[in-house]
């Protein structure tokens, strides 16, 4: 498959989250306050990038995470609403490079870029249960 004729740079996708208690850092474990978790955000990030890409993707594929360098730049309460934008910025044979930011109502609280592998989904998982 030719992924440049599906994605391409420029594309763009924003959703919303509300910070809930199982999404705190104290809930998973990764700190002692009750504010977002550092790796909950990063995944509303990759949420809203497989979305994007997965929209635009033909029967039999999808995209996997491949890696992620994000900066968790401020604190966001329970209850509060957070804004996932994600661009996407190259697209190099299966690899998808995409800009990330997350906002609060108060300031930027996450940045950072996150790539995405598109595979075949058979083989993907063909792959996974031969383990």
């Amino acid at each position: 498959m030719e992924l440049s004729i599906h994605i391409f740079p420029g594309m763009t996708r924003t959703e919303t989250f509300i910070v809930e208690e199982q999404h705190t850092a104290y809930h998973i474990g990764s700190g002692d306050e009750r504010v977002l978790g550092t790796p909950w955000m990063i995944s509303f990030m990759e949420r809203v990038s497989n979305r994007l890409i997965a929209e635009h993707l033909p029967e039999g594929w999808m995209s996997v995470g491949a890696h992620v360098d994000v900066n968790h730049l401020a604190p966001t309460p329970i209850l509060a609403e957070i804004r996932v934008d994600v661009e996407i910025l190259e697209v190099v044979r299966n690899r998808v490079r995409l800009l990330v930011a997350a906002w609060d109502a108060k300031e930027q609280i996450g940045s950072g870029f996150h790539t995405r592998a598109v595979v075949e989904r058979g083989r993907f998982m063909q792959n996974a249960q031969t383990k």
